[in-house]
């Protein structure tokens, strides 16, 4: 049990930080019209990554533009990439003892 409780926290820590991203991107951003914005754009996207791709997604799905099974490939690897973050995070605060 402690270690889905420890896979869970890892999950949740993941998504946090992504959809922290996200919003604090859209609210400071435009949309990228130099490289140097679009390279910026890209750099943040890697942590943002997994809370656009499941909004995305979603929205996509409730609209019937993708099908179940997109869907859920979608939120699956969308999972994968916040546990994989959230992993670091928690290595991060280990290793510097918080």
């Amino acid at each position: 049990m402690h270690h889905f409780l420890v896979f869970l926290f890892t999950l949740a820590a993941g998504i946090t930080a992504s959809g922290l991203f996200a919003n604090t991107y859209r609210l400071l951003a435009s949309e990228p019209k130099s490289k140097l914005t679009t390279f910026i754009h890209y750099a943040v996207m890697v942590i943002a990554g997994p809370a656009v791709l499941a909004g995305n997604s979603t929205q996509s799905f409730r609209k019937k533009q993708c099908s179940s099974a997109a869907y859920a490939l979608a939120l699956a690897l969308s999972g994968y990439w916040a546990f994989i973050m959230g992993l670091f995070i928690l290595s991060l605060a280990v290793s510097l003892h918080l």
